[in-house]
C-alpha cells in the first residue's frame, strides 16, 4: 500500500475518535491554550518514551493509541491558532470535522512535498526517533510561547505542530506495517 493510502487511512481513524469525542463531550479543547496543547501532546510522547525505556506499560491503552492522541492533540492545536475569537462557544460537529480535513489536508501535502525531497528517509527511522522529534517540536513551541509567537528566522508554532502530526502518522503507519509493535 502506498504512503498516500497508508497516511489517509490512519488519519481515517484518528479523525473518526476525535469526531465522536467532539460529539460526547463537545468542543471543551477550546479552552486550551497553545502551551496547553503542547503539554497534552508532551505527556503523551512522555509516556511512550518511559515505556520504551522501561519495556512495560501499566496502564492498557499502549503506544498506539498515545500516537493517535498526538496526531489528534496536534490538530487541536492547529484549530486554535486559526480561532482568534477568546469566546469559549461550542462549536458544531459538521464545523469542527470541517476544520479537521482542512489541517490534515495542508499536513498531507507538506508529507508528500518532504516525503518527494527526502525519499521517505522516515521509514527507515525508529520509533524512538519519531518521539525524540516530536518531543524536540514541543519544546520549540514552548520557547517560542514564551517569546510570545515572535521567531527571528525559524518556522512558527504552526509548522511545529504540522510536523508533529505527521511523525505521529509516520509512527502509526510503521506500527500497522508491523515494524513497531506495541
Amino acid at each position: 500500500m502506498a504512503t498516500n493510502e497508508q497516511f489517509d487511512q490512519v488519519v481515517e481513524h484518528c479523525r473518526s475518535t476525535f469526531l465522536k469525542k467532539t460529539a460526547d463531550y463537545g468542543t471543551s479543547w477550546r479552552v486550551y491554550r497553545t502551551i496547553s496543547v503542547a503539554d497534552q501532546i508532551y505527556i503523551k510522547a512522555k509516556r511512550i518514551r518511559t515505556i520504551q525505556e522501561k519495556k512495560e506499560q501499566k496502564i492498557e491503552d499502549g503506544i498506539k493509541s498515545e500516537f493517535e492522541g498526538m496526531l489528534n492533540y496536534a490538530i487541536i492545536g492547529l484549530i486554535q491558532l486559526d480561532i482568534h475569537d477568546e469566546d469559549l462557544e461550542q462549536l458544531p460537529v459538521e464545523t469542527v470535522a470541517a476544520m479537521y480535513n482542512e489541517k490534515v489536508s495542508m499536513a498531507k501535502q507538506l508529507m508528500l512535498d518532504k516525503n518527494h525531497d527526502y525519499g521517505e528517509a522516515w521509514r527507515e527511522m525508529s520509533q524512538e526517533s519519531f518521539v525524540d522529534l516530536i518531543l524536540s517540536k514541543l519544546l520549540r513551541i514552548k520557547q517560542i510561547v514564551s517569546n510570545e509567537g515572535k521567531t527571528l528566522i525559524s518556522e512558527g508554532i504552526d509548522a511545529n505542530f504540522y510536523d508533529i502530526l505527521n511523525y505521529a502518522a509516520f509512527g502509526l503507519i510503521l506500527m500497522n506495517e508491523g515494524q513497531h509493535n506495541s
